[in-house]
C-alpha cells in the first residue's frame, strides 16, 4: 500500500462528490475564537458545505487569525453575515435547510440517532455558553455528539467537524463507495 499522488488523489475526490448527495450548512453563532473558525470553514470546505452563517460576534473569514487556519478556504462556501443566531436559522431555513442545534441540552437527540434531510444546516455556538436559549427554540431541532469518556464536551470546531462528517456519513450509507482511483 503506498499513498496516493496527486492525480489519483483528485480522482478519488471527485469520485466521492459524485456520490455525495444532499446540501451541509453551518451556523456560528458568537464563535469567537479565530482559530476555531478557520478549523471549521477548513472542514466545511472539505466536506463541500455549500453555506456558513456567522452570527453575532463570530470573526470574519477575512481576518488574519481565521485565515491562518482556514488557509483561504473560505472561497469554497457561500459566506453570509447576519446579526445574530435566530436571523442565521431564519436564513438557513427560508434557503431550504432544516436548520439543527448541535448542543448537550435537555430533550436533545443523538446526531446519529436522526435522520437527517437532503438539506441539513447544523448550528454551533460560543466555545463555553454553546447555543444561545432563542436560537435552540428557533431551530427544527436539538442534537447533541455522545460521548464516552471522562470529558464532558468538545471543542467547537471539533464537534462541528464530526457533526458535519455525521451528515456526510448518513448520505454516503444509502449507497456503494466509489471505486478507489
Amino acid at each position: 500500500m503506498r499513498q496516493l499522488d496527486g492525480t489519483r488523489m483528485k480522482r478519488l475526490h471527485r469520485a466521492w462528490r459524485r456520490r455525495t448527495p444532499g446540501r451541509l450548512a453551518l451556523v456560528l453563532e458568537d464563535v469567537e475564537g479565530p482559530f476555531n473558525v478557520g478549523a471549521v470553514i477548513r472542514t466545511a470546505a472539505a466536506l463541500r458545505a455549500d453555506d456558513l452563517w456567522l452570527a453575532g460576534r463570530t470573526p470574519s473569514p477575512r481576518e488574519a487569525k481565521v485565515q491562518k487556519t482556514a488557509l483561504g478556504t473560505d472561497r469554497y462556501l457561500t459566506v453570509h453575515r447576519v446579526d445574530d443566531g435566530p436571523a442565521a436559522v431564519a436564513a438557513a431555513r427560508a434557503a431550504g435547510y432544516e436548520v439543527l442545534a448541535l448542543e448537550l441540552a435537555d430533550g436533545a437527540q443523538p446526531l446519529h440517532e436522526r435522520s437527517l434531510t437532503d438539506a441539513t444546516a447544523l448550528v454551533v455556538g460560543h466555545e463555553d455558553r454553546g447555543v444561545a436559549a432563542a436560537t435552540m427554540a428557533s431551530c427544527d431541532g436539538v442534537v447533541y455528539l455522545p460521548l464516552l469518556g471522562r470529558v464532558g464536551s468538545l471543542n467547537a470546531a471539533t464537534a462541528a467537524s464530526i457533526a458535519c462528517y455525521e451528515v456526510r456519513r448518513q448520505a454516503w450509507a444509502a449507497g456503494d463507495p466509489p471505486a478507489e482511483a
